[in-house]
């Protein structure tokens, strides 16, 4: 999730334990320390597949993080020991708020790497997008207002609602999931459709739009977009995934990361001797994905695969559409033109965009 909402998350939960005693410190201790996991972006790693396999890496390991809430409880157990709580009330307080950030995280899309150093396939339980001001709001609200009034108990008890509306509405964001993979899957089985695997993630901002990706058995993929309140069919694009184009390209560890980091839920695009990769799962849809890198480009007389050091691919990120997507979230018409945005996908950027 966004900084702010990790900020205020972590506020929260420190404010409700330990603010009878430490105050507003409590709300800065907590927005401080709960935003710490992310420092894990200053790192370079070279190239932007890379930054992006390893981010929610390390920092975000619920091991790691569970040493450090230790190790910090230990640390002010010695310098500054407190008679008001003991030292059990104190790392529960620093474990929650610290192991709060990886597992919010890892209800959005990106992927979140809990068990590191293990390396299972990162969670995605894909249920909230990364910016949901209907999550974030109340609780910045509530966390903003105690900041201004201190933690009497009527202010610790209007952060404990706070927290729980944020456990509804992740409860409420895991059950409308469930109910649009459903019913895609009901429509795809109508259409004699035979799925594979699917993955559903919520449009920008709200969990009541959500696209759809269904991997199909011919080396297809099928997108829909379906809102909670349709009551006939939905938008829906059939597209390959030309996976035969990376089976030519030599051994490649970056590629083989990505793979794993996203679970495979990518397509391979040949444009214009380029190889670029797209990650199926975070975007708008159609031929607006956030995450497209060039990995390879042909080369010599057979035109074959050389791998390069993988850049971002200069495609546009279909900002000016998110007006219509947010609409399209109440109002089935007019329907978002995915045949139309799709062909995006492989149209060469402008020469100068080009590295």
């Amino acid at each position: 999730m966004d900084s702010l909402t990790q900020a205020v998350l972590g506020a929260g939960i420190q404010g409700v334990m330990l603010g009878r005693h430490q105050g507003r410190k409590a709300l800065a201790a907590g927005a401080l320390l709960a935003t710490l996991p992310d420092l894990d972006v200053l790192i370079d790693y070279g190239d932007p597949v890379s930054g992006m396999i390893n981010h929610r890496g390390f920092s975000h390991s619920v091991f790691v993080l569970t040493a450090l809430a230790l190790a910090l409880t230990a640390l002010f157990r010695y310098w500054r020991p407190s008679p008001h709580y003991s030292a059990r009330r104190l790392f529960l307080t620093l474990w929650l708020v610290l192991i709060t950030h990886p597992l919010l995280d890892a209800f959005t899309s990106y992927g979140t790497q809990l068990w590191w150093p293990l390396r299972p396939t990162p969670t995605s339980w894909s249920s909230i997008f990364i910016i949901d001001p209907f999550f974030t709001l109340p609780l910045f609200a509530t966390v903003a207002a105690a900041a201004i009034v201190g933690l009497p108990r009527k202010a610790r008890g209007a952060l404990c609602w706070a927290l729980g509306w944020c456990a509804a509405y992740l409860a409420l964001s895991v059950g409308a999931k469930s109910a649009v993979e459903a019913k895609a899957r009901q429509d795809m089985d109508r259409d004699g459709i035979a799925v594979s695997a699917m993955f559903s993630t919520p449009e920008p901002f709200n969990i009541v739009l959500w696209r759809i990706v269904a991997k199909a058995d011919d080396d297809s993929y099928i997108e829909t977009v379906r809102s909670m309140f349709d009551t006939g069919p939905s938008e829906s694009i059939r597209r390959p995934l030309n996976t035969a184009l990376a089976d030519l390209l030599p051994e490649s560890s970056r590629l083989a990361g990505l793979r794993w980091f996203t679970d495979n839920w990518l397509r391979y695009d040949d444009i214009d001797g380029r190889l670029v990769v797209s990650d199926l799962r975070m975007g708008l849809g159609g031929g607006y994905y956030s995450f497209r890198f060039e990995m390879a480009r042909r080369t010599g007389p057979e035109g074959r695969w050389a791998a390069i050091s993988p850049v971002y691919w200069p495609g546009q990120r279909g900002t000016e559409h998110l007006s219509a997507v947010l609409r399209r979230a109440w109002q089935s018409t007019p329907p978002l033109p995915l045949a139309q945005w799709e062909r995006n996908m492989t149209q060469p950027p402008a020469p100068a965009a080009l590295p």
